[in-house]
C-alpha cells in the first residue's frame, strides 16, 4: 500500500470517529436541552410581589377566602389564567407556605392542581395555581337547588374515582408519602370536563413509605372530616388511613348531597344516616334514584364510603383498594359491619365535646 493510501485510509477513519464524536455530543446536547426544558417546566417559577399584583390586577378579583389566606383570580398570559393564593401576614411562621410549597414542587398528577410558582417576597407569601372555572366540587353537591346542579351519577362516580387516584398518589406515587389531611369537598377542584383537582396542602405531612404512623401535638383538618384517631389516641394511631377516612365521608356526602355534621357552641357531632345502610339493603331511601345503573352506581359508592369510615383505622382499606372497589362491580363487594346499633335511633353518631376543637386548619 502507498502513503498516500494509508493517508487516504487514516484521514477516513479520522473523519469517521470524528463524525460520531459530534454526533455523540449533539445528542449529548440535545438530551440535556430535552432535560432543561422539562425541568424548567415541572420548576415552580418565582414572583416578586410586583409581579404578584400585576398577575391579579391589584386584587382585582377575588375567589374566595380562608382562615389562612385569599385568593384572586389572574392571568399569566391571555391564554393562561391562574389562582393566586395571597397567605395572610399573621402566620408568621410560614409553616402553610412551607409545607404547600415543599409538597407542591414535586407532585405531577392529573387529579392534583398544579403549581405555576410562588411569591417569596419580603413578608409577602402567595402561591400561584392553575384556575377552574367551576369552582370546587361543594358547589355542586351542597346548593340549595340540587336538582339544577347534580352532575348525574355516572358523573359522581368519575369524579368520586379521580379524587381516589389523586389520593392514592399521594400516598404511594411519590418518593415520600403525603398525607393531606384536610379532604373535603372545598378542597377539590372541577375543571371544564369535571376532572377532579386535590387543592390545598397548607395542613399536609410528607413522612417515609415505610412509617407506619405520625406524631401530631393538635388536631388538624375541617370539622366532619377528621378521622377519630386524629382527635382520640384510644381509636388508634394516626397514618395515611385518617385521609381515607375523610375521603370516605366526602363520597357519602357526594351520594346524600347533605353534610353528615351537625355542629353547635357545645358539641360537634357526626352523623350516620340509617339512609345509607337502607341504600345498600334496598330499601327506603331518602334519594331518590329511578335508573337501575344509577342505583348499582349509588350502593357501590356507599359501600365504598362506609368501608373508609370504619372507626379503627386497621379496618379501613388502602386508597389502592379502594380504587380497585370503584372500579369494580358492586355484586363483588362486601358490606362493612356497621359502626353501632342502628336499630336504637334513625341516626346514629359520634359526639365531640367542644373543648376539641382546636384544631389547625
Amino acid at each position: 500500500m502507498t502513503l498516500g493510501s494509508i493517508v487516504l485510509v487514516l484521514l477516513s477513519v479520522a473523519c469517521v470517529y470524528t463524525c460520531r464524536y459530534f454526533k455523540k455530543k449533539g445528542d449529548d446536547q440535545a438530551r440535556l436541552e430535552k432535560f432543561l426544558k422539562n425541568y424548567e417546566a415541572l420548576k415552580p417559577t418565582r414572583f416578586s410581589f410586583a409581579d404578584i399584583k400585576r398577575i391579579t390586577h391589584s386584587f382585582k378579583d377575588k375567589l374566595g377566602e380562608g382562615s389562612h389566606g385569599t385568593v384572586f383570580k389572574g392571568k399569566l398570559s391571555a391564554e393562561i389564567q391562574v389562582a393566586v393564593k395571597v397567605l395572610n401576614n399573621s402566620d408568621n411562621d410560614g409553616q402553610d407556605f412551607i409545607n404547600e410549597m415543599g409538597t407542591m414542587g414535586q407532585i405531577h398528577h392529573i387529579n392534583v392542581v398544579r403549581l405555576w410558582g410562588f411569591c417569596a417576597d419580603g413578608f409577602h407569601r402567595a402561591l400561584v395555581y392553575d384556575f377552574f372555572p367551576k369552582g370546587s366540587l361543594q358547589k355542586f353537591i351542597f346548593s340549595q337547588d340540587n336538582r339544577e346542579n347534580f352532575l348525574g351519577w355516572s358523573k359522581l362516580q368519575q369524579i368520586a374515582l379521580g379524587i381516589a387516584k389523586g389520593i392514592e398518589y399521594l400516598h404511594q406515587g411519590c418518593d415520600y408519602r403525603i398525607l393531606h389531611f384536610d379532604i373535603n369537598p372545598h378542597n377539590v377542584l372541577l375543571d371544564d370536563k369535571f376532572t377532579p383537582k386535590i387543592s390545598d396542602f397548607g395542613l399536609a405531612k410528607l413522612c417515609s413509605k415505610n412509617q407506619s404512623m405520625v406524631s401530631m401535638t393538635i388536631a388538624r383538618g375541617t370539622l366532619g372530616y377528621i378521622a377519630p384517631e386524629v382527635f382520640f389516641p384510644n381509636f388508634g394511631h394516626v397514618s395515611y388511613k385518617s385521609d381515607i377516612y375523610s375521603y370516605g365521608m366526602l363520597l357519602l356526602e357526594m351520594i346524600s348531597g347533605r353534610k353528615n355534621v351537625d355542629t353547635n357552641k357545645e358539641t360537634f357531632q357526626v352523623l350516620y344516616p340509617e339512609w345509607i345502610h337502607n341504600l345498600i339493603k334496598g330499601e327506603n331511601m331518602s334519594i331518590s334514584i329511578e335508573d337501575e345503573v344509577d342505583i348499582r352506581i349509588a350502593k357501590k359508592l356507599a359501600i365504598v364510603g362506609l368501608w373508609c369510615i370504619q372507626w379503627q383505622s386497621i379496618n379501613r382499606p388502602s386508597m389502592k383498594t379502594v380504587v380497585q372497589m370503584l372500579e369494580g362491580e358492586v355484586d363483588k363487594l362486601k358490606v362493612p359491619p356497621t359502626l353501632v346499633d342502628l336499630t336504637a335511633s334513625t341516626n346514629t353518631s359520634t359526639i365531640i365535646p367542644a373543648r376539641h376543637l382546636n384544631l389547625e386548619s
